[in-house]
C-alpha cells in the first residue's frame, strides 16, 4: 500500500469519526489529560524478549489521577518485519471528569490477558506500522454505592488497531542522535455479550516529535487526543469523554 493511499485512508477514517461524534443526542464531557509512560524491552536473543511498560495516566495535565496501567509480555520476533507478543495487564482506573466511568463514581482494578501482532513496513522515506491487538477483560461490577468489593466480575472482549507513521528530520533514515515526527490512530472496539453501550469503545489520536539518542533509548512528546464512549446512558443519552492534552513517552531497548 502506499503513502497516499494510507494517508486517504487516515483522513478518511477520522472525517468519518468526527461526523458520528457530531450528534446533539450525546453528552460529552471535556478533560485535559497528561499521560506519561516508560516502555522497555528486553532482548534475550534475536527472536525472544521481554516487554515491561507502565503508563502514568493523569487529568488535568497531571494534577489528579485517571488511570494506572501496567503491562508485561513475551515477544516472539519472527521476522524484521513482525513481532507477536502475549501478555498480562493491570489497570487502575480512577473517577474522574464529570461522568465516571463507573457508575457509581467508584475507583475500580481490571486486569487483561492480550494478545499483539506489530507489522512493520517503509513507503519512501516513511516508517508505517500496524498493530492489532485482541484483550481478555475481568472488570469489576459493584450492586451499590456502599460495596467495599465487587459484587461480582464482567467478562469483556476488545480488538485494537493502531496506525503508525513515521518520519526522520534528516536524511532517510533515522539514525542515533536525530529527530523525528510520527502520528498514529488508534481505534478500540468492544464486542461480547457483556458489552452495553460502548461497542465503539474509544478513539487515540497523537501527533509527535521525537529523539533517537542511541539504538538503545528514544524520548517523544506531543498533542494526544482520546474519546471514550461509556458503558452506560444518562437521561436516555450516550456519554462520550473528549479527552485532550500531552503524552511524553520513553522507549528504552536493552541487550541482554
Amino acid at each position: 500500500m502506499k503513502w497516499n493511499q494510507i494517508s486517504c485512508l487516515l483522513v478518511c477514517a477520522l472525517f468519518l469519526t468526527n461526523i458520528s461524534f457530531a450528534q446533539n443526542t450525546r453528552i460529552i464531557d471535556y478533560n485535559k489529560i497528561g499521560w506519561y509512560a516508560a516502555t522497555g524491552t528486553f532482548s534475550f536473543n534475536s527472536k525472544w524478549s521481554a516487554h515491561l511498560e507502565y503508563q502514568w495516566r493523569r487529568e488535568d495535565y497531571g494534577k489528579t489521577w485517571q488511570q494506572s496501567l501496567l503491562r508485561t509480555g513475551i515477544n516472539y520476533h519472527a521476522n524484521n518485519s513482525t513481532t507477536l507478543r502475549i501478555g498480562y495487564a493491570w489497570a487502575e482506573t480512577y473517577p474522574y471528569g464529570d461522568y465516571p466511568i463507573n457508575g457509581f463514581g467508584k475507583q475500580f482494578t481490571e486486569h487483561r490477558m492480550y494478545e499483539v501482532a506489530t507489522l512493520a513496513q517503509r513507503s519512501g522515506t516513511v516508517d508505517i506500522s500496524h498493530r492489532i491487538m485482541l484483550e481478555q477483560r475481568w472488570l469489576p461490577r459493584y450492586a451499590s454505592a456502599a460495596s467495599v468489593k465487587p459484587d461480582d466480575w464482567l467478562f469483556m472482549n476488545r480488538a485494537r488497531y493502531m496506525l503508525r507513521l513515521q518520519h526522520a528530520l534528516k536524511g532517510k533514515t533515522l539514525e542515533d542522535k536525530e529527530p523525528y515526527i510520527a502520528a498514529y490512530d488508534e481505534i478500540l472496539i468492544s464486542f461480547g455479550k457483556n458489552v452495553n453501550e460502548n461497542i465503539f469503545d474509544q478513539n487515540r489520536l497523537g501527533v509527535l516529535v521525537g529523539y533517537r539518542f542511541s539504538k538503545s533509548f528514544r524520548l517523544e512528546a506531543g498533542y494526544l487526543g482520546q474519546v471514550v464512549q461509556l458503558g452506560r446512558e444518562i437521561g436516555g443519552r450516550n456519554v462520550f469523554q473528549h479527552n485532550n492534552g500531552v503524552i511524553v513517552s520513553s522507549i528504552v531497548n536493552v541487550n541482554l
